[in-house]
């Protein structure tokens, strides 16, 4: 069931053109998938409610209240969005915040307090059970009031942050195509190609679930994974991509697991490839340098600094995620002299998610694939996190209530570029729905008005502050 709503918006009047007429466009131009850290709805959104709350759990499926492992009620308590401590979230939390019922394969979402929290001593009373203050997060929420909304998006994976980044990227974390199928995936973080010599990569299976196996990188490149890709996809379409990404050796940056794309020297500590120099930019702000000169790619892949990540804990106290991804919104929206002068706006679909659930309480169970030790269920799906698509083609206040994983990124991306959907037979394939709900091509494309935020564009591009390490947890 897809649902619009239109609202009163305080941060600004809107425009939506009401004529219908014939297709504006066929397809995008450009798609662009910006990834932000470790959030849940119930985290992230709470803004949408309003100031009564009178929008939810209708249309927004958001909640303030859950339960803790001893059945007390506990109400989500506000916070900034850059908090000292981080939660874990690796795929023993998963399991923890879970407790699956055996009985129904539900999870039941009421332990959320056994995900852990670090360093203690700055961890409040309840650290799961809070929501970030509306004030800390405007963008956000503005995006989200005036284009499209997912109230159920989930991660494909149950961990932390690499195979997340991998699913989005490949539609996977397994280490060959083969491996896919048999539903054996990376597990936990590591960096791929560039990864030590004996360094030790957990992987799962229906064989060893819930316990994770290791995969030690002896000899190295043991590590090094060679499977299809989307972006071998695109190049097999004569399509143009793009993955700007805080570091060759961060957890994020998907690409330097493939052995096709790093082709790592014989050290194994740098990534040498033809595709990783043309299409592997290390500094995230060059998107909107790319932009001004339209030199925007088919598909990119935007990955923040982690001072821009949402990211919480140790080194991550920094807000500027929900002005950097405005800068990008922005930089998109203002765009006049390219694609022949029709500008990026008119021909663009920007998706806005963030990697995992970050170890935040959500009330919503996330749907099993299978039941335990029976195939893709054992690490499918992960929890919900926030889900935002802005295009001039997206109604105002659309609200879907489709499930969504990342496969039906990638599965929109093969849509609207004339690939068979499901095309890698990875997540692209076991994904229900491709997202094609929050596009109406038959509409004037919408007039485009500008996110405001804290911190405009110039900051990002003038930021010469060294870039934090990504999430390592």
């Amino acid at each position: 069931m897809k649902i619009r709503v239109f609202l009163a918006i305080s941060f600004g009047s809107l425009f939506l053109g009401s004529v219908v007429t014939l297709a504006q466009i066929s397809q995008f131009q450009h798609i662009v998938i910006i990834v932000q850290e470790n959030r849940t709805p119930d985290n992230l959104f709470q803004g949408l409610c309003g100031p009564t709350r009178s929008l939810c759990p209708n249309p927004y499926n958001l909640q303030n209240v859950g339960f803790n492992s001893i059945g007390q009620m506990i109400t989500l308590t506000p916070t900034t969005l850059g908090t000292a401590y981080d939660l874990g979230h690796g795929h023993a939390a998963f399991m923890s915040m879970c407790h699956l019922d055996p009985t129904t394969n539900q999870c039941k979402m009421n332990s959320a307090d056994k995900t852990g929290c670090h360093p203690v001593t700055l961890c409040p009373p309840n650290p799961q059970f809070q929501f970030v203050q509306s004030s800390d997060v405007a963008p956000y929420l503005t995006m989200a009031q005036q284009y499209g909304w997912a109230n159920f998006m989930f991660q494909s994976n149950q961990g932390p942050s690499s195979p997340a980044h991998q699913f989005i990227f490949a539609g996977t974390s397994a280490p060959s195509a083969a491996a896919d199928q048999m539903a054996t995936f990376v597990a936990e973080n590591g960096i791929g190609c560039l990864a030590k010599l004996d360094a030790r990569y957990l992987l799962i299976s229906p064989q060893t679930a819930p316990r994770e196996f290791a995969l030690i990188n002896n000899p190295l490149g043991t590590t090094c994974f060679s499977l299809p890709t989307m972006a071998s996809l695109l190049d097999t379409n004569s399509l143009t991509w793009k993955y700007y990404t805080p570091g060759a050796n961060s957890i994020w940056t998907a690409p330097n697991a493939i052995q096709d794309i790093c082709v790592p020297d014989s050290a194994h500590k740098l990534c040498t490839g033809t595709e990783w120099a043309n299409n592997v930019d290390l500094v995230p702000s060059h998107v909107l340098t790319d932009i001004a000169s339209c030199k925007l790619p088919n598909v990119s892949w935007v990955i923040p600094k982690g001072q821009n990540s949402d990211h919480s804990g140790p080194g991550f106290v920094g807000t500027g995620g929900p002005s950097w991804v405005a800068s990008i919104v922005n930089a998109l929206g203002s765009s006049t002299s390219c694609d022949g002068g029709s500008g990026y706006w008119n021909d663009t679909a920007i998706f806005l998610t963030w990697d995992d659930w970050g170890g935040w309480f959500d009330h919503e169970p996330p749907p099993l694939l299978s039941a335990p030790k029976q195939g893709q269920g054992d690490y499918q799906y992960g929890f919900r996190v926030p889900l935002v698509v802005i295009s001039a083609y997206t109604p105002l206040g659309y609200v879907s209530n489709s499930r969504y994983d990342f496969g039906s990124i990638l599965r929109y991306v093969e849509h609207n570029f004339g690939i068979p959907e499901g095309a890698l037979h990875y997540a692209d394939e076991r994904a229900t729905n491709d997202l094609t709900d929050f596009f109406d091509l038959t509409r004037a494309p919408r007039v485009f008005n500008t996110i405001s935020a804290p911190l405009k564009a110039t900051n990002f591009l003038n930021d010469s502050e060294p870039m934090e390490p990504p999430d390592d947890d």
